[in-house]
């Protein structure tokens, strides 16, 4: 043997010796020795009390997942058992978490790069007490020491597992003070028994779909009962990517306290390993909470959660008040009666524009109304904003009088049909609520509602309606808003500026071809009547209520009306004493034919007064002249009769109509009036408080020759608005 042969043998000797040296003091090492420098440098790195309480063990082992000459690297398992992180001085409790015991597997190799890559942790009986003061102060961000570099080194966990624990958390900025508690479910319980079949599998016989018409690109995935969702069922869906499926739900937790003053209840399920990095493996989670009177249902996935990547859910929502979930989700919805809606709630909240939320195919009610369709929420900047498309079957009026700044009769017990309403103080009609412009400016919209009957009174259904609902910045448009009643139509177009103070509106407003048959269904005469009624306004005003917009507004109002038919029944059927009163003093109690009425309105600051209002019957030719004051809902108003030739015609002295809208009082004048001209009432008045924003008129050609055939040529020309305030405008 060479010199240099033996060299090399000791050589490799030594080292082999050294390497088992190694091993054996490494195998039998205490590692608790270095507890109190980890604790030191812990707590001096996070700038907490930091301790291991426990035994602190360390355990050699091959990597099951490497292949080649990584394999044989062994990765310590280190296992630390008392684990607790202090609280701040100004914090309650003076641990802000606890672990009964913490088990990870290292990887050596990354940490030379100064990368900690730790694939997976298990939390044994993990507890946090979590605050924040109203200052903002929150005890789980750390104050980390400045040097004035950030850290070099990389810290990544691929998989968190956890075991039964308890999470306290109290928020002074939320109004927030809650207890969890986690637990085994003893048993997994499968991903598709709680969430719905994985796609490729059809449902159990039982198992009911949610949407009447899913969407031809969304697979139905079945359903199945969540805890306290009684026997309805609800569907779940699977994420948009192909990814491995969910796995099963290993936890149960259950939750109570407040929430944004709120009192908060629920439970529901959660899967047992997170994927933290892998943003192709989903992580089931179901739950069931009511907060204060709303309750939200959900099943599906998380995806991504170290970036908050993505949801996929099948939420159920229901409540009281839609208006209650602004105060938690910050997004302006009006007052409503009891809702409830179930649809697919796919959430992308990483995306560049801000997060973005997309609830679709869902189906919901609102009051004894429906409504369906997609909508979705973008958080951007420099508001958030929603849009979408939705389309009902049916709906009440009284179910959407929220969105006209009118109150829901949402606690009348049953379906009466008596307006529950008190009328404003003083007598006065026009609907004084304000209008919540303060949350305009909150969020952004651009839906689309069609709807195919609308029921505000059950003898006048509307049809056909088709509204486009724009909010700009505080700006509300409606343009068009459509809809079809008494065989005509209603097209019009609204905007209200509640960026302003006060408030500016414009209001443009055409009704064609409603026949007087279908306006008036249980008068009888009328229903030999073959004629319609037609007309337009335009409108423009200030004020943050119906009652103040209509107090200050300008423009003009026409209406026609051909082959028509009045009497006192019909006032009366009406319930319009004082036209009962008029009609009963022009002409009696016998049914008269009115062969045209034309009206030219002009409005003048909340003061509306007839260019021309004229009344043709077979009898004689009724002149009305006179003022309608919005703004203090004053009438003041003459009414002139003038006979047609030889035809008896009783009365001769013309007539009155004075006092308030809500108290009207008529009486016969005792001297004839000197004719002041062509004159009108605002009809719309008469009929009721609102419908002045609906007055009408464009008469088409060729009507038949009658007296107010020469005022008709002044009734065809368009009518005007002043511009409005600003954005209102439109310009």
């Amino acid at each position: 043997m060479t010199h240099t042969k033996k060299i090399l043998i000791g050589f490799a000797g030594v080292l082999i010796l050294v390497l088992a040296v190694m091993v054996a003091v490494i195998a039998l090492f205490d590692w608790n020795r270095l507890k109190p420098t980890i604790n030191e440098r812990v707590s001096a790195a996070i700038g907490r009390p930091f301790a291991i309480n426990g035994d602190l063990t360390v355990r050699w082992r091959r990597p099951a997942d490497e292949s080649g000459w990584r394999g044989w690297v062994p990765w310590p398992r280190i296992g630390m058992n008392g684990v607790t992180i202090g609280n701040p001085e100004w914090a309650e409790a003076p641990q802000m978490a606890t672990l009964e015991r913490a088990e990870f597997s290292l990887s050596p190799l990354p940490l030379l790069d100064q990368h900690v890559v730790i694939r997976e942790i298990q939390l044994t009986g993990p507890a946090a007490n979590l605050q924040r003061l109203k200052d903002g102060r929150a005890n789980w961000v750390f104050t980390l020491p400045e040097s004035g570099e950030p850290s070099p080194w990389e810290v990544s966990i691929d998989q968190i597992g956890f075991d039964q624990g308890q999470v306290k958390f109290r928020d002074e900025t939320l109004h927030a003070d809650i207890e969890a508690q986690i637990d085994s479910l003893g048993k997994p319980v499968p991903f598709a028994e709680i969430a719905g079949q994985p796609d490729g599998q059809e449902p159990s016989p039982t198992e009911k779909p949610v949407a009447d018409k899913p969407a031809p690109d969304d697979k139905p995935v079945g359903a199945s009962p969540a805890p306290g969702s009684g026997a309805r069922q609800a569907q779940a869906s699977q994420p948009d990517k192909m990814g491995a499926s969910p796995p099963d739900y290993v936890f149960g937790w259950n939750v109570k306290g407040r929430y944004k003053n709120l009192s908060l209840r629920g439970e529901g399920k959660i899967g047992g390993m997170l994927a933290i990095r892998d943003p192709g493996q989903p992580f089931p989670l179901q739950a069931d909470v009511a907060i204060g009177n709303t309750r939200i249902a959900v099943a599906g996935t998380l995806t991504d959660p170290a970036n908050l990547g993505a949801l996929d859910l099948r939420l159920e929502l229901s409540g009281a008040t839609m208006s209650d979930l602004y105060p938690l989700i910050g997004v302006t919805l009006p007052d409503t009666p009891r809702y409830a809606t179930d649809g697919r709630l796919v959430a992308r909240l990483q995306e560049p524009g801000g997060a973005e939320f997309h609830y679709r195919d869902f189906n919901g009610k609102v009051g004894a109304s429906d409504l369906h369709g997609d909508l979705t929420f973008t958080a951007e900047e420099p508001r958030p904003r929603l849009a979408g498309n939705l389309d009902s079957r049916l709906l009440r009026m009284r179910d959407l009088g929220p969105l006209v700044g009118v109150q829901p009769g949402s606690k009348a017990k049953g379906e009466s049909g008596g307006n529950d309403a008190k009328r404003p103080a003083g007598g006065k009609v026009l609907p004084t609520q304000e209008f919540r412009t303060d949350r305009w400016r909150a969020m952004d919209a651009d839906v689309t509602l069609t709807a195919d009957r609308i029921i505000y009174d059950e003898a006048l259904p509307i049809s056909r309606l088709n509204v486009h609902l724009v909010m700009d910045d505080g700006l509300l448009t409606l343009d068009p808003l459509r809809f079809g009643m008494a065989g005509g139509t209603i097209d019009a177009t609204l905007r209200l500026d509640g960026g302003s103070t006060p408030m500016a509106g414009k209001a443009q407003i055409a009704a064609r071809g409603l026949r007087l048959k279908q306006l008036f269904p249980k008068v009888e005469s009328m229903q030999q009547a073959l004629g319609q009624l037609n007309g337009d306004t335009a409108l423009t005003g200030t004020g943050n209520s119906v009652a103040a917009l209509l107090g200050g507004a300008s423009g003009d109002t026409k209406l026609l009306v051909n082959d028509g038919m009045i009497s006192r029944a019909l006032m009366e059927i009406a319930g319009l004493n004082v036209g009962n009163y008029v009609v009963g003093k022009l002409f009696g109690d016998e049914e008269v034919k009115i062969n045209c009425g034309a009206a030219d309105l002009k409005m003048q600051r909340g003061v509306m007064t007839p260019r021309v209002f004229v009344l043709d019957t077979e009898n004689a030719l009724v002149l009305v002249d006179g003022a309608v004051n919005f703004k203090d809902e004053k009438l003041d108003l003459d009414i002139t009769p003038e006979s047609k030739g030889v035809r008896i015609f009783s009365l001769r002295s013309p007539l009155y109509v004075r006092g308030t809208f809500g108290d009207p009082q008529a009486g016969v004048h005792a001297l004839p009036l000197a004719v002041r001209g062509a004159g009108a009432v605002a009809l719309g008045v008469l009929l009721t408080p609102a419908a002045g924003l609906l007055a009408l008129v464009a008469p088409s050609t060729g009507e038949e020759d009658n007296q107010c055939a020469t005022l008709l040529q002044q009734a065809r020309q368009q009518p005007k608005a002043p511009p409005a305030k600003g954005r209102a405008d439109g310009n």
